[in-house]
């Protein structure tokens, strides 16, 4: 029940803050997407501000539900978070949720639901040996790399999904990496910690994704990056959680089903939500169809 506490939690924070720090990128200057000076323009909104302190303590909660909970249970329950975006969206934009809103609630819910009963994730096995942590660690880096070369060469309102995908698949890494941080602090103190390469990587990537995040927030309404963040996550972090820290799942073929049913629903419940109308769209920018000039 904490886990369940903690987890949700952290959700409600991270979807309040992705929207508030939406509203205040879409404002800044196109030439700034993928720059550091990007972060040196939302730095001085206040909106933006508070959509970090709402998302740092979703970060926060998270940490502390890893700490207690297996990987591969604490992410579905963080794509809730997409809820408590629809949720602020809806007072922004004052529209009501109708059929199709609540159908991806209902299959968002579902699939959370399908996924933990069916799985029964757990930790306690044998963590991966060094091949195979790199590997998995060099799949998912791999991929965000090609994600973020590819969004270079794409419209605007397509970038902005990939950078988002790219940003998913870091933060489940950083997660799974997050998990191992704290293992190490409850196991030698934060003295261990401090000496493993695991915290500043998770810093490293905290980083890099929040570039990534909010450039796509910048590049195209909330519903083009939200949706595909929110997916990502927490196929990654389960991913690295089984890869290399030794979660269980059941793989009985009952189990497999409700596992694999549950992560379609979870998907398909993320974009139905995340294309409904209660999303805000960009009305700064609102015929941005190819790449603004200056932006490289």
């Amino acid at each position: 029940m904490t886990v369940f506490l903690l987890s949700i939690a952290s959700a409600c924070c991270l979807g309040l803050g992705f929207v508030l720090q939406q509203q205040a990128a879409q404002r800044a200057p196109k030439s700034d997407m993928l720059h550091w000076r990007l972060l040196w323009d939302l730095v001085r909104m206040p909106e933006w501000l508070a959509g970090t302190a709402f998302t740092t303590s979703g970060l926060v909660l998270s940490a502390f539900a890893l700490n207690s909970g297996d990987v591969s249970l604490v992410e579905p329950l963080l794509a809730t978070n997409l809820l408590f975006a629809m949720a602020l969206s809806r007072v922004i934009t004052r529209q009501s949720l109708g059929r199709s809103g609540w159908g991806g609630v209902v299959l968002l819910g579902l699939g959370v639901t399908a996924f933990i009963v069916g799985g029964r994730p757990h930790g306690g096995g044998p963590e991966a040996g060094s091949l195979r942590h790199w590997l998995v660690f060099g799949i998912v880096t791999g991929v965000a790399l090609l994600l973020v070369s590819a969004a270079k060469r794409m419209p605007l309102f397509e970038e902005a999904t990939l950078l988002a995908l790219a940003a998913g698949l870091l933060y489940g890494l950083q997660d799974a990496l997050t998990r191992v941080t704290a293992q190490r602090v409850d196991k030698g103190g934060i003295g261990l910690a401090l000496v493993s390469w695991q915290l500043y990587v998770v810093v490293a990537i905290g980083v890099i994704g929040l570039l990534l995040v909010q450039s796509a927030f910048e590049a195209a309404p909330l519903k083009m990056s939200l949706p595909a963040l929110t997916a990502a996550q927490p196929l990654a972090g389960i991913v690295c959680a089984v890869g290399f820290l030794g979660d269980r799942l059941r793989v009985t073929p009952g189990a497999l089903a409700a596992e694999t049913a549950g992560l379609v629903a979870i998907v398909i419940g993320v974009l139905v939500i995340g294309r409904h109308p209660s999303m805000p769209g960009h009305s700064h920018h609102p015929h941005l169809p190819h790449r603004h000039a200056g932006h490289g």
